[in-house]
């Protein structure tokens, strides 16, 4: 089966290294454009390794892109993290189409930022959809979804990079095996049952600290590593990665004490201790050492 591979970064590369090593006939690797100043995307820097043809175009909707698609003679398509839209008459130049990886349970969840709301609104599973992208955000038909657990500690980075990367790349080769073996399932999506959430961005990660502690404790794992959860101390803007949950009453906001293990912050009913943080400017760092530079 002549396979396209459409995506980015280490997604993307995981998932060509998967077809690679079981010997899959991948005919051309598709990728955003490198940007000016940027390293090369790591998907498109394996795929030159391994001989492959690397096409970036600026934009899928000009007719160039779609004789481009068409020129591949592809069985399938294989979106493996894609940002750009790419439209219907590109998506279906493939004999069987193109199918997509998101993760979250779709229809809950769709949008940029899918890993980072749910541990963000306290829920405690999550999980990942392989679907057949229509014009829609993460509309389309679905083939396979799977679920996992968000522990009550775990951050964005755990959930991630343990759980939905892994078990991504694992459901993007069971998708594939499905339409080798003719088994092509749709189902439609419920998406008035769904969820649509926009990007995750500073002014979401800020924290208010008059928020019940188990909302900031959330809050902070959710933007932990990226984009890191905003607020400020002794003045100085700040982001705040790792940290831990204490009981304890005060007016929310106030620094209650540094210890050897970090700054204790007082949120609504309970206390955050910081344990890293990065200054506005400055590197990562523990928390405890960069309070005690400010004397």
């Amino acid at each position: 089966m002549r396979i396209v591979v459409h995506g980015q970064q280490a997604f993307g590369k995981a998932v060509l290294e998967r077809l690679l090593e079981r010997g899959e006939d991948v005919v051309a690797v598709c990728c955003a454009p490198t940007k000016e100043g940027r390293p090369e995307d790591a998907l498109a820097e394996f795929a030159r390794e391994k001989g492959l043809p690397v096409h970036q175009p600026a934009s899928w909707k000009t007719p160039e892109a779609l004789e481009l698609m068409q020129s591949f003679n592809a069985d399938i398509c294989m979106m493996a993290y894609v940002l750009l839209f790419v439209p219907e008459a590109v998506r279906d130049a493939p004999k069987y189409g193109t199918f997509q990886y998101h993760p979250s349970l779709c229809p809950m969840h769709r949008g940029p930022s899918s890993i980072n709301w749910p541990i963000a609104m306290g829920k405690t599973r999550t999980g990942l959809t392989i679907f057949w992208p229509d014009d829609g955000l993460d509309e389309g038909p679905i083939m396979l979804q799977k679920s996992c657990d968000i522990g009550p500690d775990e951050t964005l980075g755990d959930v991630y990079f343990n759980k939905l990367f892994p078990m991504g790349v694992d459901a993007m080769i069971e998708g594939l095996d499905l339409v080798k073996a003719g088994v092509i399932i749709k189902h439609d999506q419920r998406l008035e049952d769904g969820s649509y959430e926009s990007w995750f961005n500073k002014e979401a990660a800020t924290i208010d600290w008059s928020k019940p502690v188990a909302e900031v404790y959330n809050l902070i794992r959710a933007a932990n590593p990226a984009p890191g959860a905003s607020t400020e101390i002794k003045g100085t803007p700040v982001q705040v990665y790792d940290c831990a949950r204490l009981d304890g009453d005060g007016p929310p906001g106030d620094l209650v004490e540094t210890t050897a293990d970090g700054i204790v912050m007082q949120a609504g009913g309970g206390r955050i201790l910081i344990k890293r943080l990065r200054p506005k400017g400055g590197q990562k760092q523990p928390a405890a050492e960069w309070i005690a530079g400010l004397g």
